[in-house]
């Protein structure tokens, strides 16, 4: 689970903040320039990376954990659908859509634990950053690979899903989403003379 070189024995778990600390709601500050390829930033990313993955989460931004910092790390875990994106982090991002074309799909966070609802998001994106180590990030993300950096990114300028949701109808507990939108999904897929 190391990135970047970033040795994960030396990864601390993190405290998760939760929707009510102001932390969440405020412009997290740039990474500053002098912090690049440094043990702070190291050491910062490991942790966001690690605490990520101990939450079971697909991303993790770094004022989720009390830093006000423009970093975020985040995987994907691939599927049929989706390619696998191995643990990273980008510092200092930028995003910017691809087209006008968005979709709505489900989100939940690890600051918000729980709940699920829909939210609308870009479906292609450009995303612009740097690593760790201070080296540039270039990347296009589509479906749910630019649904989790979207997510993530939002962190960082105080926004949480639950501001970008259209209708609030939506918003379902995790036992209640599983058993009555996931399972019925599922199911169907199984039926499916094409699965």
């Amino acid at each position: 689970m190391a990135e970047a070189g970033l040795p994960a024995s030396t990864a601390q778990k993190l405290r998760v903040v939760r929707l009510g600390h102001p932390v969440l709601r405020k412009v997290a500050e740039p990474v500053p320039e002098e912090w690049f390829d440094t043990g702070r930033l190291n050491n910062l990313a490991t942790d966001l990376l690690h605490t990520m993955m101990v939450e079971e989460g697909v991303g993790l931004a770094a004022p989720q954990v009390a830093e006000p910092l423009r970093l975020f790390a985040y995987w994907l875990p691939g599927s049929e659908d989706e390619p696998e994106v191995e643990p990273r982090v980008i510092v200092n991002p930028e995003i910017r859509p691809v087209g006008e074309e968005t979709e709505e799909g489900w989100e939940g966070c690890l600051s918000i634990p729980g709940l699920r609802g829909l939210v609308p998001r870009y479906v292609r994106i450009k995303v612009k950053g740097r690593a760790v180590d201070g080296s540039p990030v270039s990347l296009t993300a589509d479906g749910f690979h630019a649904r989790v950096i979207q997510h993530e990114y939002d962190h960082l300028d105080g926004i949480v899903y639950l501001d970008r949701m259209t209708a609030m109808r939506s918003l379902m507990f995790e036992p209640e989403w599983e058993r009555y939108v996931l399972a019925p999904a599922e199911a169907e897929q199984e039926e499916s003379p094409d699965a």
